[in-house]
């Protein structure tokens, strides 16, 4: 009795890595991504995964719609009434 396996012919050989691995495919950077607590930041913040699955040509308009979901984050926060100021006394001076 043999302890070999017979080879299947027109089987793939397997690499360590996996059947498949190409060092050139796209890859998640596994960068955690910590909620902050805006949901409109953290909606743009998770958008960023999708470059994980994208050439490197592809993350310039992920980087760049996700700049432009947090800039309209920011600038949607100084158009918010914020809580009345303490009555001023200028002017009212005798």
């Amino acid at each position: 009795m043999s302890d070999t396996v017979p080879q299947v012919e027109g089987a793939r050989e397997e690499t360590a890595a996996g059947p498949e691995y190409d060092p050139a495919a796209p890859a998640p950077l596994d960068v955690p991504r910590i909620p902050t607590g805006n949901p409109e930041v953290d909606a743009q913040l998770e958008r960023l995964a999708d470059a994980d699955h994208l050439a490197t040509d592809g993350h310039v308009e992920v980087y760049e719609d996700v700049h432009g979901g947090l800039r309209d984050a920011l600038t949607a926060l100084d158009a918010r009434p914020g809580p009345p100021g303490p009555p001023s006394s200028y002017g009212n001076r005798s």
